[in-house]
């Protein structure tokens, strides 16, 4: 239906004549269009042709159900190995935009496709609500693209319209966070699993929560650290809640010393309260404060690292120069809670036994259990005891036990006594 949309090529193999689907401008469209047999102006189905389509039909031609229209020729794809594929590992961990990305349905609904709406060379597709409820939604398709769906079909949020790889970040906008979790997994483990090669997922799902565990603030509330905008780490987003959690906004003041829309403690309140009831005089009315929202934002592995809290775990990775230029006007400081930092430093890192609350921790012997160990002897068998972590700073949670074998030769005089 497109002038000079059809060039005709001679196979070399066969000698025969093949119609092919010639590049056109933006704005127009080549298609196949079925009409009635018996009422020609009655379109009956539409027919959208990317680039490259062989053509298996002729003008005017009459054609059944289940007819070959089209055909789209596949690209060649050579033998890789292993090597060839970490390319396509690094391009999925890094969050890359692949080169036309599909375009992804943001709606459940119905599809109709507009070949006269266009916009900057782009056409639409609008998905309309089955249930009638909401606004459809208009999808902008790059020009020559090959359509996976048509006029009338039903599709589901998060389904392509076209033929594209995924765009990772698309799918966390429309689908959520643990669809694309998923779909990085199962990129990354398809690559090595085509040359025969098991990766435990809980590898890969180490690498994909850390691309996944910042958050962008899109609503304050009534925080007054964050802000709209802010991007910052989902621990430290949770921290903040549970401190507004903790905290009431003053609606009304009364005779307090509280100012109206302040957030004080809840127990402070309750305490003022009381006794500006005892005194006669009018308390302070508060309202729970509204809670801020975010949006996680999906990082490849090498902005994450960039963007760790610790400038000392960042700036050994990349753009050292940058990261401490930033640390030191913002007088940062380290309070080396990750492991990376603490091995830089050459400190015990913060876990297992290099945990500070067990460093900083004291054992202590039950002194019946070490006096009945000394009254049996070096040669007879000692059966196991418990002992008590103890120390000044009241953490006495931890139990070992302790055999004849454990003991040294001078135990039965640090009765008591003996820290590890």
């Amino acid at each position: 239906n497109v002038e000079g949309a059809i060039r005709e090529e001679r196979e070399k193999a066969t000698g025969h004549t093949l119609r092919v689907v010639a590049r056109v401008k933006a704005e127009q469209r080549p298609e196949i269009v079925i009409y009635d047999a018996d009422n020609p102006e009655k379109v009956l189905d539409v027919y959208h042709l990317p680039e490259g389509a062989f053509l298996e039909v002729q003008d005017g031609e009459a054609v059944k159900a289940g007819a070959i229209l089209a055909k789209q020729p596949r690209k060649a794809t050579g033998v890789t190995d292993i090597v060839g594929g970490l390319p396509r590992v690094t391009e999925i961990l890094e969050a890359r935009k692949p080169e036309d990305p599909a375009v992804l349905a943001e709606i459940d609904g119905i599809v109709e496709i507009d070949s006269g709406e266009q916009k900057r060379g782009k056409h639409a597709v609008k998905v309309t609500p089955i249930d009638g409820e909401g606004e459809p939604v208009v999808h902008w398709v790059p020009h020559g693209r090959r359509f996976l769906v048509h006029s009338g079909d039903h599709v589901q949020k998060g389904d392509r319209l076209v033929e594209g790889p995924l765009l990772p970040h698309d799918i966390l906008r429309i689908s959520g966070e643990a669809e694309v979790q998923e779909y990085l997994l199962r990129e990354v483990q398809q690559v090595y699993r085509r040359q025969s090669v098991e990766i435990n997922d809980k590898h890969i799902e180490i690498i994909v929560s850390q691309m996944s565990r910042r958050v962008e603030v899109t609503d304050s509330g009534d925080s007054e650290k964050l802000l709209p905008g802010q991007v910052l780490d989902r621990v430290e987003f949770r921290r903040e809640i549970e401190q507004l959690k903790k905290c009431v906004k003053i609606k009304d003041p009364g005779d307090s010393e509280f100012q109206e829309g302040d957030l004080v403690p809840r127990d402070r309140v309750e305490l003022h309260n009381e006794e500006l009831k005892k005194a006669g005089q009018k308390p302070a009315s508060t309202t729970k404060p509204k809670e801020p929202k975010s949006a996680t934002r999906l990082f490849g592995i090498t902005k994450a690292a960039v963007q760790s809290a610790s400038f000392i775990s960042a700036a050994s990775f990349q753009e050292t120069t940058k990261v401490l230029t930033e640390a030191a006007l913002a007088s940062k400081e380290d309070p080396l809670v990750g492991l990376k930092e603490n091995v830089i430093l050459g400190h015990l890192i913060p876990a297992g036994t290099g945990f500070r609350r067990l460093r900083d921790a004291e054992i202590r012997f039950l002194p019946e259990a070490m006096q009945k160990m000394a009254a049996l002897g070096g040669d007879t068998e000692t059966p196991e005891f418990r002992l008590l972590q103890g120390g000044d700073d009241g953490d006495g949670n931890g139990q070992a036990t302790a055999t004849a074998e454990d003991r040294s030769p001078s135990v039965s005089d640090s009765v008591g006594g003996s820290e590890e």
